[in-house]
């Protein structure tokens, strides 16, 4: 429940069977790994497997380094388990039973999208817009998502998939030779 007594968008959404936690695969890093294993005192919550949507394995000229950083060199990825129909092994009736600081980077960050240099937009796909709380337009503002905090994370993510940071930060352009 939010504050305000309502439940949270992703478990009102969850109940249609419209989040990002029922339709996406979620990666997570050794740093993820790391965080949820001490909370749950699991291990047992993800696997490598080769995603099974391709979109997750493609090179993409924006984000030239993510699929070095997010996919083995046998072509799998360290996801969340699922349980039996696809939900992720973390959903609950209220949305995800994690604490924010203990989620996957991935996770944290949605729905901002972005690459190595920063934040891009905002992606709309795993999220019906009629679920959307009355007057606030977009899933950060309707998450109450604090951007600073998020490019903290964005950071991170870069760093646990062994992206250098010097190219994580935004490229300048700088005097021609």
């Amino acid at each position: 429940m939010t504050e305000s007594g309502h439940l949270h968008p992703c478990a009102r959404c969850a109940r249609v069977q419209k989040t990002c936690c029922q339709e996406a695969e979620i990666l997570v890093t050794q740093g993820d790994l790391a965080r949820i294993a001490a909370f749950t005192g699991r291990s047992d919550f993800w696997e490598r497997r080769v995603a099974t949507d391709p979109v997750y394995t493609q090179h993409d000229p924006a984000d030239p380094e993510w699929r070095n950083g997010a996919v083995g060199p046998d072509g799998t990825r360290a996801v969340l388990v699922r349980k039996e129909g696809g939900d992720c092994s973390f959903l609950g009736a209220e949305g995800c039973v994690l604490p924010e600081e203990t989620r996957p980077l991935v996770c944290r960050l949605y729905p901002f999208d972005y690459n190595y240099a920063g934040f891009t937009g905002e992606i709309p796909s795993f999220c019906p817009t009629e679920m959307l709380d009355p007057g606030k337009v977009g899933m950060v503002r309707v998450l109450g998502m604090d951007l600073q905090r998020a490019e903290r994370w964005r950071r991170m993510l870069y760093t646990e998939l062994g992206i250098p940071h010097e190219r994580t930060e935004p490229r300048q352009a700088g005097p021609q030779a």
